[in-house]
């Protein structure tokens, strides 16, 4: 194919552009994801820009450029820019671990193409767009608010007619005065019906491209193809720290209210994986966040086509056993996440999570008894009125768990610290000392410095008046090692894991200890030159970040032997399939 045709290209950064010449210890920072610390999971926002400028008439390309990079050691990110010239390129920064590899992919981008425009959007992008355009001047626009599918096809258009980008609704750009216009957050639609993540129409991509490295989500994602489906965009939650609550949304994204998905839609949605994928799927956003109507609806058509696969469903405040049961009838296979962050309930509360322990534990119980096959419990570190002693004690609150709902075993709490950033637009980045936080770095140039340090306690932007950076790194290890012995003991995990994941918080240990003598020393010169001795090292520092609090595989849900579904997938791929998009059903929220 004649890549001159090809309108936009979606390139995925990683973490730190250097990573493989310069690696660091990230920390455990994505041990409860599925990626890596290079974070080479692109945002699904990826295959619903895809899916819906292809609609319109438009060519795009997805391409995985951290993935390339972390499989391919020799893999030229400049080549593989340099033969492709599409109409635009677009990144994605939606969480600003990503803002050091976002710009320097930009910046690679206009040194190769000076001519050839570049897009970022997503959350921190919206939130910097001015200071990233005034300092950055490889960016050309900043795509604003959680849906750009629309506005990014106008501005698309705009460019192949030369038109003028001034009626472009969430679009901020350089004017001919080199001035900086930001068009107002115009288009804030009211659901998501009209865009889709259709895995189908991710498949025929890949075979169009011949690249299946450059569409894949994450690492093993072939080994393990979990797919996700989403019910909102928006929340009407508070949480403190989070980038995704409603006062962030209705700040940056002029969002008052979520946007669902219909849920006739969402099970049609998962319907399609499960014709072609032998894998789990989860669904993004709680189900009863808009209300039982919603939910019942949507449990309803899941009841009309029973599959087998495990479905995960993600729970901001505990359902009852009445919601429960809905689910039980409806799907076969259930499994349950739900964050309650903390043990304690004063620290869950100033963090925004409004529920008591015995209304969990009530659904733990009730979940189990109806035949859930599983529940994870996810605990945070780093949160308001939380101290060191406080972390252990969360760890002393699982055991107690366990313990209470013997012999069930698929009971599986985490624990991981809020790394390595405080999301900037959330309330505790907005007013840090109200709620006794510390904030160290403010500024995109700050973020993206900060990337380029040698330990993720350094990376961190933020201290808390209860704990500073070296007790949110001890606090993090100690908890990560105790929860990893008390899941060998109640055999959560096998003896020859549980001492793997041991030895490498060990040596991160020890490893963190040597940066923080080497960071120490008063001449920079030997600083620069212990920290590349280290980094030259067989064990190199990179080992030290991967599933170092636990083990990846603790976080698969069961798959079947054979994955994927080849004729299913064969047949799609020779057919021309609508996309599931339609206008709202009875139960959608108003």
């Amino acid at each position: 194919m004649n890549m001159a045709t090809t309108d936009l290209i979606l390139l995925h950064p990683p973490t730190y552009y250097d990573f493989r010449k310069r690696p660091g210890i990230y920390g455990p920072i994505s041990d409860v994801v599925p990626s890596t610390p290079v974070f080479e999971m692109y945002p699904i926002g990826f295959a619903s820009l895809s899916e819906y400028l292809e609609r319109h008439g438009l060519k795009v390309r997805i391409i995985n450029v951290a993935l390339k990079m972390l499989k391919d050691k020799k893999f030229d990110v400049e080549r593989l820019i340099r033969k492709n010239r599409p109409l635009a390129f677009g990144l994605d920064l939606h969480w600003m671990a990503h803002v050091q590899g976002a710009l320097a992919l930009a910046e690679i981008i206009k040194r190769v193409h000076p001519g050839i425009p570049v897009i970022l959007g997503g959350l921190s992008a919206t939130y910097y767009h001015e200071e990233i355009l005034r300092r950055y001047p490889f960016v050309d626009f900043v795509m604003r608010g959680d849906s750009t599918e629309k506005p990014l096809l106008q501005l698309l258009k705009a460019l192949k007619r030369k038109e003028a980008f001034k009626d472009i609704p969430n679009l901020t750009y350089r004017d001919g005065n080199n001035g900086i216009r930001a068009n107002p957050i115009t288009y804030v639609p009211e659901d998501l019906n009209e865009i889709t993540i259709d895995y189908r129409h991710m498949m025929k991509k890949v075979v169009r491209f011949m690249d299946p490295v450059g569409y894949q989500p994450f690492v093993d994602w072939y080994s393990y193809p979990v797919t996700a489906v989403f019910t909102c965009r928006g929340c009407t939650y508070h949480c403190k720290t989070c980038g995704g609550s409603s006062r962030t949304f209705r700040s940056m994204a002029n969002r008052t209210r979520p946007a669902y998905r219909d849920p006739v839609l969402l099970a049609r949605d998962i319907f399609n994986i499960s014709d072609h994928l032998n894998a789990p799927v989860m669904i993004i956003g709680d189900i009863f966040q808009p209300g039982e109507p919603y939910a019942f609806t949507f449990l309803r058509e899941m009841k009309k086509k029973p599959i087998s696969h495990h479905i995960a469903f993600e729970f901001f405040v505990p359902p009852s056993r009445d919601q429960l049961e809905r689910i039980a009838e409806s799907v076969k296979n259930f499994n349950i996440e739900i964050s309650p962050e903390s043990h304690d309930e004063a620290v869950r509360k100033a963090f925004g999570r409004p529920y008591a322990n015995p209304v969990m534990e009530k659904m733990i119980a009730d979940a189990i008894d109806l035949g859930c096959k599983r529940v994870d419990l996810f605990f945070m570190i780093g949160l308001p009125k939380q101290t060191y002693a406080s972390v252990l004690e969360t760890v002393d609150y699982c055991r107690s768990l366990l313990k209470r709902f013997q012999p069930y075993d698929k009971l599986v709490p985490f624990i991981s610290p809020l790394a390595p950033f405080l999301d900037p637009g959330s309330t505790v980045f907005e007013e840090p000392e109200k709620f006794g936080y510390r904030l160290l770095y403010r500024t995109v140039e700050e973020h993206r410095q900060a990337l380029m340090m040698p330990s993720w306690k350094y990376i961190l932007n933020y201290e808390t008046e209860w704990m500073n950076r070296d007790e949110i790194v001890a606090s993090t290890y100690e908890s990560g090692k105790r929860l990893n012995r008390l899941k060998a003991e109640f055999g959560l995990i096998d003896r020859k894991t549980a001492e793997s994941v041991e030895l490498r918080i060990q040596r991160a240990l020890s490893m963190m200890g040597e940066i923080d003598r080497i960071m120490a020393l008063p001449d920079p010169g030997q600083r620069e030159s212990a920290l590349e001795f280290m980094r030259n090292q067989p064990l190199s520092l990179e080992t030290y970040s991967m599933s170092t609090v636990c083990e990846k595989k603790e976080l698969e849900w069961p798959t079947r032997f054979i994955r994927m579904n080849l004729i299913k997938i064969i047949k799609t791929l020779m057919t021309r399939r609508k996309p599931n998009v339609s206008g709202p059903s009875p139960a959608s929220p108003s």
